[in-house]
């Protein structure tokens, strides 16, 4: 099936669009927006053919400003370590910790993620020795959860992201604004 297929529907034999649904009747009314307006089929479209990706043109987050950055960073780190509370107590622990529990595997991505958020503050201007302190901490939390589910209750424990990120806004409050 080719994109255009996907993006505007075949016309049927008769001349008309196509309209059925998923039981193959055919669709009647109008198409309202989330206003309440009525939106004319053309207008959708036409809308659809003009939505393009291409993936060879440029980096699709490099557009961020730097506050932009920073705001994902931090919930990022968040989403990982603080993210849900055990019921009953103030425990927090994010999804670190539950893809942690599969073994090899759920280490690796929550490595490569916390590697990401370390390489993201590289490219804020963080400093060798800040970057060095951060990936330490990524470190000690990635060789400490290889530990089956004592490794997990230190990376709820631990919070490397959420310290990461607290040596970084720590820094950036310190620099000169411009």
């Amino acid at each position: 099936m080719s994109d255009d297929d996907i993006l505007a529907p075949r016309r049927s034999r008769s001349g008309n669009r196509s309209r059925a649904t998923s039981s193959g009747a055919e669709a009647r009314g109008p198409i309202i927006d989330q206003e309440g307006r009525e939106i004319r089929p053309e207008t959708l479209e036409q809308g659809f053919r003009e939505f393009r990706f291409e993936f060879g043109q440029g980096h699709p987050f490099g557009n961020l400003t730097r506050e932009q950055r920073i705001a994902r960073i931090e919930a990022i780190a968040k989403l990982l370590d603080v993210a849900f509370v055990v019921p009953g107590t103030n425990i927090r622990y994010g999804i670190d910790g539950l893809i942690g529990l599969i073994p090899v595997v759920g280490d690796i991505i929550t490595t490569a993620i916390s590697l990401w958020l370390v390489r993201e503050a590289r490219a804020l201007g963080a400093p060798w020795y800040l970057t060095a302190r951060m990936l330490g901490n990524v470190a000690v939390d990635s060789v400490v959860g290889i530990v089956p589910f004592a490794g997990d209750a230190f990376d709820v424990m631990f919070r490397a992201n959420m310290r990461n990120v607290r040596l970084l806004r720590r820094w950036l409050d310190k620099q000169p604004r411009i």
